[in-house]
């Protein structure tokens, strides 16, 4: 088969597409046939040799990629025969493998792909939409509500806005240039403001007139970030999941970490990953959450760290084998 190799750790350039030996489904496990593999900034990340949030780096080489979708076509000792041939989705866990034309996965991390769903679709739920679901739970959204979501072009930005405009809050959405800033309005914000223009907080105050913010929902940390939460109300909420811009910004009061053992004890029962990973298929299924997608062939897997890293995609990063 082919994949996506990493032998050092390095640029996007170190990402190799080659022949390598197919893997072979352990008991408990089943072999996918991959049709999308998804692309995480946490991906460029541990390619550059950084850890990030993981406990170790990936033993080289490393086939990178922990989300996948496509149809299930070898099955392991003890795995029922009903999933040969069914459209499957899984994030794989610490276990990368996923930039390939086949991966396998333990059974009880599979998810059968909803009818009206595609592949790509399916692993932007899987991963990205997961998240969603884990920070919209602390958000207590209603008709009443006013969000600010920075990066509402991307791939999780897009999810939080639409869940934001279903719950039936205001959402203002800020987006890297204006075309990124035309694509969250299509999305459904009722403000898309370009926040490389210096005056944009002012553009969002003049909108919010005796209003304010009620809700923040901020991967992007740094000057945007402190920015949004200057927009907020004295009962305001600044839901924190990341710093894309590689500043943390918190502060006193206002601020909440979102992510890791808070998320899941949120979620609740007795797998919480699973509980959101439900949650987001469903959500997509029923029409609520359409995720966004941006498709490159698994050949041009170096094209699409370069094109995240950059801030030049919209949507989910998803490479096509």
């Amino acid at each position: 088969m082919q994949a996506i190799r990493l032998h050092t750790f390095g640029p996007a350039e170190n990402l190799t597409h080659e022949p390598v030996d197919a893997p072979s489904p352990a008991p408990g496990q089943l072999r996918i046939a991959v049709a999308a593999a998804g692309v995480h900034l946490l991906d460029t990340v541990l390619r550059r040799g950084e850890r990030g949030p993981l406990p170790t780096l990936p033993a080289l080489p490393t086939i990178p990629g922990r989300e996948v979708a496509g149809v299930v076509e070898s099955l392991g000792d003890g795995v029922a025969g009903l999933w040969l041939g069914k459209r499957v989705v899984a994030h794989l866990g610490l276990a990368p493998g996923g930039y390939a034309e086949l991966a396998v996965v333990d059974v009880d991390r599979v998810h059968e792909i909803p009818a009206n769903l595609d592949f790509a679709q399916a692993v932007a739920m899987i991963g990205t939409g997961r998240t969603a679901m884990g920070i919209v739970q602390f958000s207590e959204l209603d008709g009443d509500s006013v969000v600010v979501v920075p990066a509402a072009a991307g791939g999780l930005g897009t999810l939080l806005v639409q869940y934001a405009t279903h719950a039936g809050a205001t959402v203002a959405g800020l987006a890297g240039g204006p075309d990124k800033a035309a694509l969250v309005r299509a999305n459904g914000a009722d403000l898309a403001v370009d926040y490389t223009d210096p005056e944009w907080p002012g553009k969002v105050r003049a909108w919010l007139g005796e209003r304010h913010a009620t809700v923040v929902f901020d991967g992007v940390g740094g000057a945007v970030a402190k920015q949004t939460v200057d927009l907020l109300g004295p009962n305001g909420r600044h839901l924190v999941f990341g710093w894309s811009s590689g500043e943390p910004y918190t502060t006193t009061g206002l601020s909440e970490q979102v992510l890791g053992p808070v998320m899941m004890q949120k979620a609740g029962g007795p797998s919480p990953i699973r509980t959101l990973e439900l949650r987001a298929l469903a959500e997509a299924a029923e029409g609520r959450l359409t995720p966004a997608v941006q498709r490159f062939p698994l050949a041009a897997a170096a094209d699409a760290h370069r094109a995240l890293e950059n801030r030049r995609t919209t949507g989910k990063v998803v490479l096509e084998p």
